[in-house]
């Protein structure tokens, strides 16, 4: 599995978060769960916690899921 890329975030003067996927806004975190943010981000790998925290994390399967037999009803 590749490691999430192309996240960037930035902490605001009203200590809200805003987190970018390849320079677009994702998502932005406000209060409580900014301050969660990041306090996770600075313990862990940034890019991997902003990818869990925007719900843009993949497994790396989807195309092998796509082309499962059990699948080929939806193909057509």
């Amino acid at each position: 599995m590749a490691a999430p890329r192309g996240f960037a975030y930035e902490e605001l003067a009203d200590r809200s978060v805003v987190i970018r996927h390849h320079g677009r806004k994702a998502t932005t975190l406000r209060g409580g769960r900014a301050a969660r943010f990041t306090a996770e981000a600075a313990a862990g790998d940034p890019q991997l916690v902003m990818a869990r925290w925007t719900g843009d994390y993949r497994h790396g399967n989807e195309r092998a899921a796509r082309q499962h037999p059990r699948n080929a009803a939806r193909r057509r």
